[in-house]
């Protein structure tokens, strides 16, 4: 393709498993100085999204979808919202939204093939907009874990025209020499960088038209197929965790540390913002199986709502213990 005669909005969408730092490479892309105006849509797995509000502050549209996985419930709310980008793009009315670039975070249990597919085989969006590269976000740290018990991530692994290995200063060389060997194996085509915190450079990311059509036919012939659906094991689902009252924090650690104790294998992903007693800050908690962290955050704006919100992904859990468990970490 003559890429200097293509003039249509260039695409970038991430993918990657749980944790592995998508929404902290969105965060990377929005704060730095990339001289686009973008779009951004943001999909979540499960009816209660909290990635936006993890999202720094910018002056770019942020489009949420959170009521089903981008790759199959809701491609065609995808569809949707790209026809409505494309006519807020050129309408004349006050609606209207500047951009030049979009991009797509997919949850982590996405299959990148539909979603590839959406800005290829509708015509109206094939037309406006087309795909730069597949960005696949990989966690050093537990992605051999998530390889062997997971096809979700092969996929993204296999559609990646780049693979950020994420996470690097958590394994050791011989870990990391193993890693690289199977994500070759699996997709010799992509660009494998090396990041911590997903800190990148943006030239190797963006604007780099890597977007290969005959190595997608490789993956999977049937991939231009409309039938093309993708199916969740049954046994991964969210749990959405609130609580009004605020929380005393030895509790809400002593919760934590047995929650991990007995299910972090079971735990792929889990983010919240807490409201905890004696602190005006949003307590930001996350982290992917046993590997968590905790941050006193921003101050609690003047009639914000400090509902505390707790959103888990993984499989085998006990929902009615969770729940329980959390409702005892409030402040009586």
């Amino acid at each position: 393709m003559n890429t200097e005669k293509d003039v249509r909005i260039p695409v970038t969408i991430i993918t990657g498993f749980l944790g592995a730092g998508k929404t902290t490479l969105l965060n990377h892309i929005l704060n730095e100085d990339h001289g686009h105006k973008m779009a951004v849509i943001v999909n979540e797995f499960g009816e209660v999204g909290i990635d936006n509000e993890l999202i720094v502050k910018s002056d770019e549209e942020i489009i949420e979808m959170n009521n089903g996985c981008i790759c199959c419930t809701v491609r065609s709310d995808l569809v949707d919202i790209m026809e409505n980008l494309l006519h807020r793009k050129f309408v004349s009315s006050p609606e209207r939204i500047h951009y030049d670039w979009v991009v797509v975070e997919t949850t982590g249990l996405a299959d990148p093939a539909p979603v590839i597919q959406t800005f290829l085989a509708e015509p109206l969006i094939s037309q406006f907009f087309r795909v730069d590269a597949v960005i696949t976000v990989a966690d050093a740290k537990h992605a051999e874990y998530h390889l062997d018990h997971s096809r979700e991530t092969k996929g993204q692994v296999a559609f990646a025209d780049v693979i950020l290995l994420n996470k690097t200063d958590l394994v050791t060389r011989e870990d990391l020499a193993r890693l690289e060997s199977r994500l070759k194996n699996i997709n010799s085509h992509a660009r494998l960088l090396y990041t911590q915190y997903s800190v990148i450079d943006l030239n190797e990311i963006l604007g780099i038209y890597t977007f290969d059509m005959d190595h997608k036919l490789e993956v999977d012939p049937h991939f231009m197929d409309h039938h093309h659906h993708h199916h969740h094991e049954d046994d991964v689902f969210s749990i959405v965790l609130t609580e009004s009252r605020p929380l005393d924090l030895e509790k809400v650690n002593k919760f934590i540390n047995t929650w991990l104790v007995e299910h972090a294998t079971d735990t792929y992903r889990y983010k919240g913002i807490l409201n905890v007693q004696r602190t005006n800050k949003r307590v930001v908690f996350q982290g992917v199986h046993m590997m968590f962290g905790v941050d006193a955050e921003r101050e609690w704006n003047a009639g914000e709502d400090r509902t505390s919100r707790i959103v888990i992904i993984g499989k085998n859990l006990d929902e009615d213990w969770f729940r329980s468990q959390f409702s005892e970490c409030a402040v009586v």
